[in-house]
């Protein structure tokens, strides 16, 4: 028959912590490998944001470059009507009866004149926007081609770091995953918490010479005593980190017997040397 599986949260306190401590450690070789990629994906997103930000400028641009070759268009065609009604009021001018047909038709030569030169004066602003648009469009095609020349080599570049460390990063994670499954979800979701709150990702530290491995605050007696004896979980109350002691973490430190022995040695050689 089999054995049924413990429920995490029946685990001893020492069992826990031994589980959480495994598991900051393999995603702490998690971020190792993901700051190996440094800065590359913010850098890819980056030039892939900008590349399209100048292709949606560049079709603006060009939708204005329509807009105002239209606008031309527009400006010639009431040019040649205005010199048209120009033509036939100097023929009229001709065959006048009387001084008011005469200013009448003067008044409109010289409406239709101003039309001219007002139609010439948008021409020529069009004409000078057309020309900047273009230089800008030319630039900008010029500076998408930069930039993507660019983003494939950053692409190139972490794609070639990424092929390096998948295998590995797979294997982490799903070492992770069989770790999370024997903590209890409310200590799990904790951790994961504190996790995204510190800056270099460490949840569970170590206490080395009287201080937490995180903030490196020091730690009263009484509180290192607690951690060591591992009756419950105690967390800094500086940074909040779970804290663990050296044993359970494995890290091997000098044994009080062993200090006096070297510091006796130390004497001897002293002595000797005056003598």
């Amino acid at each position: 028959m089999a054995k049924e599986k413990k429920d995490p949260a029946d685990f001893s306190v020492e069992d826990k912590l031994k589980n959480l401590y495994q598991l900051q450690t393999i995603l702490t070789e998690i971020d190792k490998i993901k700051t190996l990629r440094g800065e590359l994906p913010l850098e890819v997103q980056d030039l892939e944001d900008e590349i399209e930000g100048l292709k949606t400028r560049m079709e603006r641009l060009s939708t204005e470059v329509d807009d105002l070759k239209s606008q031309l268009v527009e400006r010639r065609a009431d040019i040649n009507e205005a010199q048209s009604l120009i033509a036939r009021y100097d023929e009229q001018l001709k065959s006048v009866r009387n001084n008011r047909e005469y200013d009448t038709l003067t008044k409109e030569i010289e409406f239709q004149n101003l039309e001219v030169e007002l139609a010439n004066k948008k021409i020529r602003e069009a004409t000078e926007a057309i020309k900047e648009h273009t230089e800008q469009i030319q630039a900008g095609r010029q500076q998408i081609e930069e930039r993507s020349e660019d983003l494939d080599a950053k692409k190139s570049e972490l794609e070639d770091i990424v092929a390096e460390t998948r295998q590995e990063e797979e294997r982490l994670r799903e070492k992770a995953k069989n770790i999370e499954v024997n903590i209890e979800p409310r200590l799990l979701s904790s951790f994961k918490r504190i996790r995204k709150n510190t800056r270099n990702g460490l949840a569970v530290v170590v206490v080395q010479r009287d201080a937490c491995g995180g903030c490196f605050n020091k730690i009263p007696p009484q509180r290192q005593l607690d951690v060591r004896m591992r009756k419950k979980i105690i967390v800094c109350e500086y940074c909040g980190r779970i804290m663990v002691d050296p044993e359970l973490a494995g890290i091997k430190l000098a044994s009080a017997e062993e200090k006096p022995k070297k510091k006796r040695a130390i004497r001897r050689i002293a002595k000797t040397e005056e003598n």
